[in-house]
């Protein structure tokens, strides 16, 4: 039986070094660094071959956590995360304390309130948001399971995170879009 706690202070380490983890979010396997490290997030794009013009996603542990990292929360969000069936990604604008490589262009951020219990407590011994990204090469397939992750990324990560995903169906997050009109749109269902 492998040791949740173990399995978070080794993951603990790597992230606080600037390193890479492959980990089990509350969706899919994902590739994750500190979320304030834009040394550790370049690492990524690098691994992914993927272009920093697409942006990626960082999760956090609670509502509390989401307000330290936007300027401000729309009411209309906490309404969408609690009636939520499924793992939901909100894109807010105006982030804050996150590396200038993670935003995007039109000045927005990607966040998910993990409900996760590894993740949660991963993110809160860090103090500081996650990235996820999914762990597959830019525009191949995202892996559904451990075994279709490729060697390159296996290889290319600083820590493999030896504990089971618990999310059996594998599908990503739903992506909802709120503008300072606190309009929603819905980018991922």
């Amino acid at each position: 039986m492998v040791d949740q706690q173990v399995e978070i202070e080794k993951a603990l380490t790597i992230l606080k070094r600037g390193g890479l983890i492959l980990y089990p979010t509350d969706t899919v396997w994902g590739i994750g660094c500190d979320a304030t490290n834009p040394g550790a997030i370049d690492k990524i794009y690098q691994l992914k071959q993927r272009a920093e013009s697409k942006s990626m996603i960082c999760l956090v542990s609670d509502f509390k956590m989401l307000q330290q990292y936007v300027e401000e929360v729309p009411e209309v969000a906490y309404d969408i995360l609690k009636y939520a069936t499924k793992a939901t990604t909100i894109i807010y604008d105006r982030p804050l304390r996150v590396a200038e490589n993670i935003i995007a262009d039109d000045n927005t951020l990607g966040i998910r309130v993990v409900r996760d219990p590894f993740c949660g407590r991963l993110i809160r011994k860090l103090k500081r948001p996650i990235v996820s990204t999914s762990a597959n090469i830019s525009g191949k397939p995202a892996p559904k399971n451990f075994e279709e992750i490729s060697t390159v990324i296996l290889e290319g990560v600083d820590y493999v995170v030896n504990l089971p995903l618990q999310n059996k169906g594998a599908k990503p997050s739903s992506i909802i879009k709120i503008g300072g009109d606190s309009t929603v749109k819905i980018i991922r269902k």
